[in-house]
């Protein structure tokens, strides 16, 4: 496949760490991705719940946009965030082949989320027609992905190994890409908690960022 390549990276970011830049980069380099796509979510249909614990659309997105500066293969996208809505990812995957026709498109995800893959809207279609690619996290086994997905998807899977040419192992249909990353223990939930106990958070966020939610008097409640 001699397409570039451009990863999706969605999610709420809230706020964006240097867990998110690192796996992203990792993925990146691993995959041979031109560009990696950060899209922060509007409204993430899957923590409605804990709305109150999120920072609002505008300053995320300035807080993505801050932590990427500098990087050109690191690009925000305000595709979900201008819609002022829920935003699914099946829509939202569709909107930017369209945008980046002539690029494959692999989508990012942690195996957290990968394992309620299951919960989400129009997931079959999702499978069938886009690459995922599939990070390891702290306390999940890739191989329980195998879990997350119907049988008949299960030959979709591939393990990703240390070093391998990712342009030999991609085919046709889209394939579930397993990929083992040295994921930094960063979590945007211990950030806040950190914030509003008033203790430092110097070094698990860009300075910019840092900068912004001090400024900005962010999570302090």
């Amino acid at each position: 496949m001699k397409k570039n390549k451009i990863g999706i990276f969605g999610g709420t970011f809230n706020p964006i760490h240097f867990g998110h830049l690192r796996a992203a980069e990792e993925v990146r380099y691993k995959c041979q991705l031109e560009k990696v796509l950060f899209i922060p979510a509007y409204i993430p249909p899957h923590k409605q719940e804990n709305s109150l614990y999120i920072a609002s659309s505008r300053a995320r997105w300035d807080m993505v946009c801050l932590a990427l500066s500098g990087n050109d293969a690191f690009l925000p996208s305000d595709i979900e965030i201008k819609k002022e809505k829920i935003s699914y990812s099946i829509d939202t995957l569709k909107e930017i082949e369209n945008i980046y026709h002539d690029y494959l498109i692999f989508f990012i995800m942690g195996i957290d989320s990968f394992m309620e893959i299951k919960t989400w809207k129009d997931y079959t279609e999702l499978i069938k027609n886009y690459f995922i690619i599939v990070m390891s996290r702290p306390g999940f086994n890739l191989v329980e992905a195998e879990k997350a997905v119907p049988s008949e998807f299960s030959s979709k899977l591939f393990l990703i190994k240390e070093g391998e040419d990712f342009n030999k192992i991609l085919f046709n249909p889209p394939q579930i890409l397993l990929l083992h990353i040295k994921a930094l223990n960063i979590s945007s939930t211990e950030i806040r908690t950190l914030i509003r106990n008033g203790e430092s958070i110097k070094y698990l966020v860009p300075e910019r960022v840092e900068k912004y939610i001090y400024e900005n008097k962010l999570y302090q409640q």
